[in-house]
């Protein structure tokens, strides 16, 4: 008999290569021959297929859930708009590194999973007539833990489909979260002023890019915010031109629908085509415009003028602001020609803007829609080229400013009630950098944002 040296490669335990003595024979070619039988180690593909199969369903579940508290709570069109939001985070996420994906710590996956068992308890009680469903959600949750904690011990990178998707279900939970906050603000009806201003700002949702394409950054957007209008239903776009400076149309939609799908609209034409030479003495400048009880106010091009148009009519008005600043003297901060921008709130029709004398101060002007003059004025204590934009709400004053790249802060507040002003922090997420306009709607308590191009919106929570 004769002693055979064979290397086994342990594959599934920690120490690597070893070596083994096995008794042999010699074959009748002088070779040494060694029989071995090996322990069947495969690794299981059915279950993770299973895990996999079982993880998609989960996803679906929760999907499906979603959709049955956005039916009974929110209304049509915010569930398509929020689809929509959704969609793009879910792509971000499948966008992530392959380097942040393949070292996984398992005992932080299991706090996670933990975690996102903690608040499907804390929904149970909050979701109505859905608790069957949430409490089965939770014993599906529970039983991809105990599968994941059997996959630990046989191999980790198998999980990484897992974890991937359960960091999809934490933020579908999150969103549910945000959901159930939301149902509150029910209680101050629509277009009243009995709170206490701004308490928080939801996540942005991206409705879709201007009907002119990426290469038309600057802009404004929304609905008619005239406080209980006729038109409520009724959407407008205005894209200005690249140069960001003329506004030469805008464009009309009768809802939500159409404007998704960039159909049934009409312009509203500015400018005019005289003797083949555009005439732009009409037109508006910069993003400060807003629709406001079926009119478009806006500044006028190349002047101090407020000027309105009707979107039924057509007919056009002007009248100047008195030693107003105009031609991109003060404007906004990272955006250029909005030293005049109009905003409306519960109260009626504002403008934003300052005078020679104030030398870029910011002031707030409350607008008579009789007259087109403004009837009262109030000094704030900012510098009109310190923020990146402003919004009206209950007579309230707000203004941003650009914190990062992805984020912008409402960090001040001016009250025309009391004429003071005071520094705040509410922080919100952005699409892209620069932020062209803002408009706030009572009707809807949402903030419109034009976003480099993107037609992007906000709710707006208020403290009762």
């Amino acid at each position: 008999m004769y002693l055979c040296l064979l290397t086994l490669a342990l594959l599934h335990g920690a120490a690597g290569f070893v070596n083994r003595n096995f008794t042999g024979r010699v074959s009748e070619g002088d070779h040494c021959v060694c029989e071995v039988l090996l322990p069947d180690s495969s690794f299981p593909a059915k279950r993770v297929g299973a895990l996999e199969d079982e993880t998609q369903h989960l996803i679906n579940r929760v999907e499906d859930e979603m959709q049955k508290i956005q039916e009974q709570n929110i209304r049509l069109d915010y569930c398509i708009e929020k689809l929509m939001n959704l969609t793009k985070r879910v792509e971000r996420l499948e966008k992530m590194r392959p380097d942040e994906l393949t070292e996984i710590n398992f005992e932080a996956l299991k706090k996670e999973i933990k975690e996102m068992e903690k608040t499907i308890m804390q929904l149970r009680g909050k979701v109505g007539g859905n608790n069957a469903h949430v409490e089965s959600l939770y014993d599906e949750v529970k039983n991809i833990s105990k599968t994941v904690g059997q996959l630990e011990s046989l191999d980790k990178n198998n999980v990484l489909k897992a974890h991937r998707d359960m960091e999809s279900l934490r933020k579908r939970l999150v969103d549910c979260q945000q959901d159930m906050k939301m149902k509150p603000q029910s209680t101050v009806p629509l277009g009243s002023c009995q709170h206490r201003g701004l308490s928080s700002i939801s996540k942005p949702n991206l409705l879709q890019l201007n009907w002119k394409g990426v290469g038309f950054k600057a802009g404004a957007w929304g609905k008619d915010s005239a406080w209980n209008t006729t038109k409520k239903s009724m959407y407008w776009v205005g894209a200005l031109n690249p140069d960001g400076r003329i506004l030469e149309s805008i464009r009309v939609y009768s809802s939500l629908n159409d404007i998704q799908l960039y159909k049934n609209s009409f312009d509203l034409p500015l400018s005019v085509l005289i003797k083949n030479k555009w005439n732009h003495t009409l037109a508006a400048q910069g993003a400060g415009v807003i629709v406001y009880n079926n009119n478009l106010y806006y500044n006028c091009y190349n002047s101090r003028d407020l000027c309105r148009v009707s979107l039924s009519t057509g007919v056009y008005q002007r009248k100047p602001l008195p030693n107003a600043a105009f031609n991109n003297q003060y404007s906004y901060a990272g955006v250029s020609f909005q030293d005049i921008d109009f905003a409306s709130d519960e109260k009626g029709l504002w403008v934003i803007y300052t005078t020679t004398e104030a030398k870029g101060v910011m002031m707030v002007g409350k607008v008579n829609v009789a007259t087109m003059t403004v009837d009262k004025a109030w000094m704030t204590t900012r510098m009109k080229p310190e923020v990146t934009n402003t919004f009206m709400m209950c007579g309230v004053l707000y203004a941003t400013r650009s914190v990062s790249t992805m984020t912008e802060e409402i960090f001040y507040m001016f009250d025309t009630k009391t004429g003071k002003g005071e520094q705040i922090s509410f922080m919100m997420e952005k699409m892209t950098e620069k932020v062209q306009s803002l408009s706030y709607n009572s009707n809807d308590r949402k903030l419109y944002m034009f976003n480099d191009g993107y037609l992007v919106h906000y709710d707006m929570m208020i403290k009762p």
